[in-house]
């Protein structure tokens, strides 16, 4: 079994879309592993943000090369 990441980048930092992102990916088979905001130095919002997922599949991924 590989581990295999799946990152989703969104620069709409809001409830809404973090919700739609999180059940959208995790309906597909993907578990949520973290998120990490990016802020801008004049705000307190986020200005992105990525979310990180994961999952084990038994064949290795397409992009890596052995």
């Amino acid at each position: 079994m590989q581990l295999i990441y799946k990152v989703v980048e969104t620069s709409i930092v809001t409830d809404e879309v973090l919700e739609r992102i999180l059940n959208q990916w995790v309906q597909q088979g993907w578990a949520f592993d973290s998120i990490n905001f990016v802020m801008r130095d004049a705000s307190k919002r986020p200005a992105m943000a990525f979310v990180f997922f994961v999952r084990e599949e038994d064949r290795p991924c397409p992009m890596i090369e052995e």
